[in-house]
């Protein structure tokens, strides 16, 4: 309940000056084309003419300085509020898959606006960013929802969702052409990402190269030093491999994240499918940009490798 009211607190505070919010603020747009699920974030949370969007992510991913993970790579953990506040914090992780030759990306994230229960996967033909449209892999799509009764398709949760479409432009420079599959999560218990990482690793085995990226935000209006002990614990559970040492954590409220449960079934899932470590690539807080250390929102990027 704490995490939810951290979240919907977010949501209802007012914007800052320029594109992109400290954490949770999106509406949505409607959509003349409902099998292409347009951008609700252009213009506010990353720029929305395409040249300064392109450029502004390569300065990102050329200013970022991830450290060498050595082994393959099998998942992200990336933040997901607006490019001005965690954009750097997201570029660690997308330097390191840039040219990877990804074909197919599974976008993991919460559901800020629309309570629902189990997971939603979207079956809308694609994503449009400012960059151009981005396929959903309607096979892999159908498979995880024919995986479970608890896996369906909750349009209305997409449509207004940002976690999910903030990674796309980022995924779009450093990769090319590739297909997404969106996931949203209703609940984020240990039972959930359990059974969502059981589907995952049963329905991608079909030859694909494919990443999995779980986007999260930490603690929200904190002081930094409260936010900075309650993001350590969490990322300490992501530097031990523990997703459900991170459940416990975050049902306890030893920890916040709004996509917590994203990032406890990547390192389920990743886990079915021989990942070994999850190293820490980069760690800040919104206070780096605005200055204000009373009230902050935390971030953190990682990589799942073997």
């Amino acid at each position: 309940m704490q995490r939810v009211m951290t979240c919907l607190m977010a949501l209802i505070l007012g914007t800052l000056p320029g594109w992109g919010l400290q954490a949770e603020e999106a509406g949505a747009e409607g959509s003349e084309e409902t099998d292409v699920r347009r951008s609700i974030l252009q213009g506010r949370w990353y720029p929305a003419e395409p040249d300064e969007l392109r450029r502004w992510i390569r300065n990102r991913l050329s200013e970022a300085s991830p450290p060498q993970v050595g082994d393959r790579i099998l998942g992200l953990v990336v933040p997901h509020a607006g490019y001005r506040y965690s954009g750097g914090v997201a570029a660690h992780a997308y330097r390191l898959i840039r040219g990877s030759g990804f074909d197919r990306v599974v976008l993991i994230g919460p559901s800020h606006r629309r309570a629902f229960e189990g997971v939603s996967v979207a079956r809308h033909d694609a994503y449009e960013t400012p960059l151009g449209r981005v396929p959903v892999d309607r096979a892999a799509a159908d498979r995880l929802i024919a995986s479970s009764p608890s896996i369906r398709f909750v349009p209305e949760a997409h449509a207004v969702e940002h976690s999910l479409e903030i990674q796309l432009p980022f995924l779009q420079v450093v990769l090319g052409d590739f297909r997404i599959v969106p996931v949203i999560m209703g609940r984020q218990g240990l039972d959930s990402c359990s059974a969502l990482a059981e589907a995952l690793s049963g329905a991608l085995g079909d030859g694909g190269k494919t990443l999995i990226v779980a986007s999260t935000d930490l603690s929200h209006y904190h002081d930094r030093e409260t936010a900075r002990a309650l993001d350590s614990v969490f990322i300490r559970h992501l530097e031990r491999f523990d997703p459900e040492g991170l459940t416990g954590a975050l049902a306890s409220g030893r920890c916040e994240a709004c996509g917590g449960g994203p990032a406890a079934a990547l390192l389920m899932a990743t886990r079915r499918l021989g990942a070994t470590r999850c190293v820490i690539l980069d760690r800040a807080d919104s206070g780096d940009v605005t200055g204000d250390r009373g009230r902050v929102v935390g971030y953190v990027s990682a990589a799942v490798v073997e």
